[in-house]
């Protein structure tokens, strides 16, 4: 008989991070299953982390179950943020996701991209 192992999810997401993804469902677009990490080209360094509505589920997509909502990770992107932890950050002047990535060798001055 062989057994399947459970693998760890590639993204831990704080519980303000979960809330976010919950609060963001509530208010989606009728044809949003979820939202969806990825890391588009962007910027000086190379890679920035970008959240989106997703209304289709791509094979090679990571799929996180959360209590408000289903985060999916776009496949290419699952290596560049494995270990990363995932958090919603608000304060008097900004507000959005905010990423510990230990792949991440170095980020632009303005911190809107990453390199690995």
């Amino acid at each position: 008989m062989t057994q399947t192992r459970t693998l760890p999810a590639a993204v831990t997401l704080t519980p303000a991070a979960e809330a976010r993804i919950a609060e963001l469902m509530s208010k989606a677009p009728a044809d949003a299953i979820g939202v969806k990490l990825s890391t588009p080209r962007r910027g000086c360094s190379g890679l920035a982390y970008s959240v989106d509505y997703v209304s289709e589920e791509v094979k090679f997509d990571e799929k996180i179950m959360t209590p408000g909502g289903v985060l999916y990770i776009d496949g290419a992107s699952v290596l560049y943020l494995v270990g990363s932890v995932m958090d919603w950050v608000e304060d008097d002047f900004t507000a959005g996701f905010t990423f510990a990535n230990p792949n991440a060798k170095g980020a632009c001055g303005c911190g809107e991209s990453f390199m690995v």
